[in-house]
C-alpha cells in the first residue's frame, strides 16, 4: 500500500470517528472493531498537517499517543499493550511530555529517575519513555489478559492503582483511529464475538468510575458508570427482560435492606433495583443500583436505546451511579461475566462521556 493510500484511508476512518462523536442518535451500527484485521506491524504516516484533536485530546496529545504506540509497533508489543500504555500515560500526563511532576517525575509517564527509569533528559524524550514502560510491562505474565488497570498499575506502581481503568476507553479510541487495527486482548469479547454487529448503544453517557475486576476488587464483575442520580438508564440492544428485582441485605444479619432506601457501602451488599436483559447469541446484560422500580417487567420485549431504569444508589453503592454487567455464553453468573469496556467497543458504542 502506498503512502498516499494509506493517508487517504486514514482520513477516511477519521472522518467516520468525528461523525459519530459528533452526532447526537443514540443508535450504532457499526461492525465489530473485533471482526477487523489483526494488528499492523507498522504504523499509517501523520497525516498532513499533523493529528488532529479526537474527542476531548488535541492534535499535540494525539501525537504523543501515536508516538507510544509507534514504539510499541516497533518494539513487537501486541496491540493490547499499546492500549495500556496510552491509558497509563493518560492517567499521569494527560499525554503531555511534562518537564516535571511530583517529585522527581518527569515526561509523558512520569517515571522517576532517582527510580531508575532513566535520565530527566532521556524521560524527556516520548519514544524512550514510551520504550521504558514497555519494557516493564512485558516482564509481567499473562499481562495480556489482565484487566488494564491492574497490568498498567503493576508496571507503573502507581499511588493510585484503580485510577487508569476510566481511560481504558479513550486510549482504544485514539489508538484504534491511529492504527486502524484492533487492540484487545487474546479472548476477549471482541475477537470472540465477531458476529454481534448491531445496534448496540451506551446505556448512559457516563465516565467509567471503577473497571472490571480490578486488584482492588477482584470480584467486581462489571464496570462503574458514574452519573446524577434520575439519570435515564437505556437498554443497551434489543432483547427481552429476564429478571426485575430487588436485592438488597444487610450484611450485618442477613435481613433485607429494602431498595425504598439508599444503600450503604459498608453496611449492604446486593445489586439494589437490578434488571437483566437477555440478547441474541447468549449476551445478556445487567443493570444495577437503580434508584425506583425499573420501568419494565421480566418477560418485556425492550428495543435498543428503550428508557428501563433512572439512575440511583441502592444495594451496596456508596453514591449514584450504574454498574453494568455483560455476560456471554448464556451465562448470568460470574463465571460468564465480560469485561464491557471491550464488548461495547466491539459492538460500535463504546462506553464514555460522548454520545454515540
Amino acid at each position: 500500500m502506498s503512502s498516499r493510500l494509506a493517508t487517504i484511508l486514514l482520513a477516511v476512518s477519521l472522518a467516520v470517528i468525528f461523525t459519530c462523536l459528533a452526532g447526537t442518535s443514540v443508535l450504532v451500527a457499526t461492525p465489530a472493531i473485533g471482526c477487523a484485521p489483526g494488528p499492523a506491524t507498522s504504523l499509517p504516516p501523520t497525516p498532513a498537517g499533523g493529528w488532529p484533536t479526537i474527542g476531548r485530546w488535541d492534535h499535540d496529545q494525539v501525537g504523543n499517543a501515536a508516538t507510544i504506540t509507534a514504539v510499541g509497533a516497533r518494539d513487537g508489543v501486541p496491540a493490547r499493550g499499546w492500549v495500556i500504555a496510552v491509558a497509563t500515560a493518560m492517567q499521569e500526563s494527560s499525554l503531555r511530555n511534562l518537564p516535571g511532576g511530583d517529585r522527581d517525575s518527569v515526561g509523558l509517564f512520569q517515571q522517576r529517575p532517582s527510580q531508575g527509569w532513566g535520565t530527566p533528559q532521556q524521560l524527556l524524550d516520548p519514544a524512550y519513555a514510551a520504550g521504558r514502560f514497555y519494557a516493564a510491562l512485558l516482564t509481567i505474565p499473562h499481562w495480556q489478559t489482565m484487566p488494564l488497570t491492574e497490568a498498567a498499575q503493576r508496571a507503573q506502581i502507581s499511588a493510585h492503582p484503580d485510577a487508569y481503568a476510566k481511560w481504558e476507553p479513550d486510549a482504544t479510541l485514539l489508538v484504534t483511529t491511529i492504527t486502524g487495527t484492533d487492540p484487545q486482548p487474546d479472548g476477549s469479547p471482541a475477537t470472540e464475538n465477531c458476529d454481534v454487529t448491531g445496534p448496540w448503544t451506551q446505556p448512559i453517557h457516563a465516565p467509567v468510575g471503577s473497571g472490571f475486576r480490578t486488584a482492588a476488587r477482584p470480584g467486581h464483575n462489571g464496570v462503574d458508570l458514574t452519573a446524577p442520580r434520575g439519570t435515564t438508564i437505556r437498554a443497551a440492544s434489543t432483547g427481552t427482560v429476564t429478571r426485575v428485582r430487588c436485592n438488597a441485605i444487610d450484611r450485618r444479619d442477613g435481613s433485607d435492606w429494602g431498595c425504598h432506601r439508599d444503600g450503604n457501602p459498608h453496611l449492604t451488599i446486593g445489586c439494589g433495583w437490578y434488571i437483566d436483559i437477555q440478547h441474541d447469541q447468549g449476551i445478556m446484560t445487567r443493570y444495577c443500583h437503580m434508584d425506583k422500580p425499573p420501568l419494565v417487567q421480566p418477560g418485556q420485549p425492550v428495543t435498543v436505546g428503550q428508557p428501563i431504569g433512572l439512575v440511583g444508589s441502592t444495594g451496596h453503592s456508596s453514591g449514584p451511579h450504574l454498574h453494568y454487567e455483560i455476560h456471554t455464553n448464556g451465562d448470568p453468573s460470574s463465571t460468564g461475566a465480560q469485561d464491557p469496556v471491550p464488548f461495547m467497543i466491539a459492538v460500535g458504542a463504546p462506553l464514555g462521556e460522548s454520545p454515540q
